[in-house]
């Protein structure tokens, strides 16, 4: 097994709560389902602003960040049933990771917090 990529963000919460507000943003932030779960959250801004930081560290530890038609919604951030996150591995992610890294089998793990002010997200992909 061999680390691949490693991302880190941060993001003020302030930021995401005016940025929510704006619909367009959240359709061209976030995916269906992403939508569709942030209605049982108790803490939107939290709940909007660790995927938004989710998305952002995956984009860093893939090493492209946002190009080669890698968009926001393409990374959709879920929960397992203990609320641990991960990523859904869709097709289109497969495809990237395993063209940019030259792997076939690989993993992602992810990490998310939040503050009052900030909310926070760690990646590694690693192949396995």
């Amino acid at each position: 097994m061999k680390i691949l990529g490693i991302g880190i963000d941060i993001v003020s919460n302030n930021r995401i709560k005016n940025s929510i507000k704006n619909l367009k943003f959240r359709d061209r932030i976030y995916s269906s389902n992403e939508l569709k779960l942030s209605t049982s959250s108790k803490n939107k801004i939290g709940y909007f602003s660790k995927r938004f930081a989710a998305k952002e560290a995956f984009a860093k530890a893939l090493g492209t960040g946002f190009r080669n038609n890698l968009n926001f919604k393409d990374i959709e951030v879920m929960n397992d049933k203990f609320g641990k996150p991960y990523y859904s591995k869709t097709k289109k992610i497969t495809q990237l990771i395993r063209k940019e890294f030259k792997v076939k089998n690989f993993k992602c793990f992810l990490s998310i917090s939040d503050e009052k002010e900030y909310s926070t997200a760690f990646t590694i992909i690693q192949s396995i």
